[in-house]
C-alpha cells in the first residue's frame, strides 16, 4: 500500500496547479495525483475554448474575482518562465441594441472596480474599425484578454510536478474513500493509497468523490454541454479577434460568442444544453443513471422551472443549424449556415444547490482529513494557479 502525505484525486488545470504549488512549498512532501483516465486534461480543461480571461464579469470580492485576476498575472508570469505559448489579443464585449447598453455600462464599471483600468467602451464605428464585420451600438474594448492551449499549460504542471518528487498515476479511478482515525484510505481498481489528507479536484465526478464519505450533500453538479462550431478558413476574415455578446446577469453562461484560438481557427459558440451524462460530449451520449439522478435533484427541477424557456431555446439551437447560425448572426451579420462545420463539444460542471440556484462563485469545502473543490466553472483555467496556492495553503496551514 503506497502512503502519502497528500494525494489529490484529479488531474485537470487545478489539480495539477494545486500540486505544483504544494510541492513549491514543501519540496520534500510526499504527494501523488490520481487520475481516473489515460492522460491528464481528459475533460473540462481540454475541451475549453483556450480563453485567458480578464476577470471583467465576476462580482468584486468574490473568489472568481480575486482569483482570476491573481491567476491571470501568474499564468503568465508561468508561460513566459516555461515557454508555453500564448497570445493577448484583447477582445470586444458588444451591445448589439439600445436595450443592452445598461447591461454593458454596468459590466465596465465592474471591470473598473476589478482593477481592469485599461478597459474602454468604444462607439460603434470604433468597434468597427477593429471588426469590421460586427453589428454593434456600444462596446467594451478588454485588451487583457488572451488565447493559449491550456493542455499544454497541464502537461508542463505536469512535469514540474514530477520533476518536484511528486508522482501521477494514470488511469486509477476513485471507487471508495475510507476515513480513519489518523489515514485515508482511497481504493482504485489497480490499488489502494494512503495519505493523511486528500483534495478532490475531481471536476464533473467532485460531488461524487465528496459524496464517498459525505452522507448529506447541500451540492450536485449538473452537466452542461457546450456545443461549438468553426468558420471555414475562407470565412475567418469575418472575425479577427474575440468576440462576445453583453451576457445574461441571470444565467451563468456568456452566450454565444466568437473565438480566435492559438492553434489557428475561429471557434463559433458554445449553447448550454443539459447533457444526459456528465462526460457527453454528443448529443445522443446517454447515461440513464446519472440523468435521472440529476433530474431528481430538487434544485435542478427549481431551475428547470424557471429557465425552461431559456433552455428550450438551447435544446433548440442544439438541434437546429439554422437556429444557431441566426444566434452568431446577431453579432455578425454575415455569417451563413454554410461557413460553419461542427467542432468538438465540452461540458462543464455546473454546481446547483438544494434551492435552486446556480453556484455562481467557486465552492471549496474543508474538512480535516479532504478539501473538497466542488464548484471552479470558467474561469478556473485562467485562475488555477491562484487557486492552486490557495488550497496549499490551506492544505499545508491547517
Amino acid at each position: 500500500m503506497a502512503k502519502y502525505d497528500f494525494i489529490i484525486i484529479g488531474g485537470g488545470v487545478v489539480g495539477l496547479a494545486t500540486a505544483w504549488q504544494m510541492l513549491k512549498s514543501k519540496p520534500n512532501l510526499k504527494l501523488a495525483i490520481i487520475e481516473k483516465e489515460h492522460e491528464l486534461a481528459a475533460h473540462q480543461t481540454g475541451h475549453n475554448s483556450g480563453v485567458i480571461h480578464s476577470g471583467i464579469y465576476y462580482k468584486p470580492g468574490s473568489l472568481k474575482a480575486k482569483n482570476c485576476i491573481n491567476g491571470y498575472n501568474m499564468l503568465l508570469d508561468f508561460c513566459n518562465t516555461y515557454e508555453v505559448p500564448y497570445e493577448l489579443c484583447g477582445k470586444l464585449i458588444v451591445a448589439t441594441s439600445e436595450q443592452e447598453i445598461p447591461e454593458l455600462d454596468k459590466l465596465y464599471s465592474r471591470g473598473l472596480e476589478n482593477g481592469l483600468n485599461q478597459i474602454s467602451i468604444i462607439s460603434q464605428a470604433e468597434a468597427n474599425e477593429i471588426e469590421p464585420h460586427l453589428k454593434v451600438v456600444k462596446g467594451i474594448k478588454v485588451p487583457y484578454t488572451g488565447i493559449i492551449d491550456y493542455t499544454e499549460v497541464c502537461l508542463k504542471l505536469g512535469e514540474l510536478v514530477e520533476g518536484l518528487g511528486g508522482e501521477i498515476f494514470l488511469g486509477h479511478k476513485v471507487e471508495d474513500i475510507v476515513l480513519g482515525s489518523n489515514e485515508v484510505s482511497i481504493v482504485t481498481a489497480q490499488g489502494t493509497f494512503e495519505t493523511e489528507k486528500y483534495i478532490n479536484c475531481a471536476g464533473l465526478y467532485s460531488d461524487k468523490i465528496a459524496g464517498l464519505t459525505q452522507k448529506e450533500m447541500d451540492t450536485k453538479i449538473i452537466p452542461f454541454r457546450g456545443e461549438y462550431f468553426m468558420l471555414k478558413p475562407e470565412k475567418r476574415y469575418l472575425v479577427k479577434h474575440l468576440v462576445y455578446p453583453v451576457p445574461d446577469p441571470n444565467f451563468p453562461f456568456l452566450g454565444v460568442h466568437f473565438t480566435r484560438m492559438i492553434g489557428g481557427g475561429i471557434e463559433a459558440g458554445p449553447n448550454a444544453v443539459f447533457a444526459f451524462k456528465r462526460e457527453g460530449y454528443h448529443m445522443w451520449d446517454v447515461d440513464l443513471t446519472e440523468m435521472f439522478e440529476s433530474l431528481a435533484w430538487p434544485g435542478f427541477r427549481k431551475v428547470m422551472a424557471k429557465y425552461y424557456k431559456t433552455g428550450l431555446g438551447e435544446f433548440y439551437r442544439s438541434f437546429s443549424k439554422p437556429a444557431f447560425t441566426r444566434a452568431l448572426q446577431k453579432l455578425v451579420p454575415e455569417i451563413q449556415e454554410d461557413d460553419l462545420v461542427p467542432a468538438e463539444a465540452g461540458v462543464r460542471a455546473q454546481a446547483c444547490d438544494k434551492f435552486g440556484g446556480l453556484l455562481d462563485d467557486f465552492k471549496i469545502i474543508h474538512e480535516r482529513q479532504a478539501i473538497h473543490i466542488l464548484n471552479a466553472p470558467s474561469p478556473a483555467a485562467t485562475s488555477s494557479l491562484s487557486i492552486g496556492s490557495t488550497i496549499a495553503n490551506m492544505a499545508l496551514n491547517t
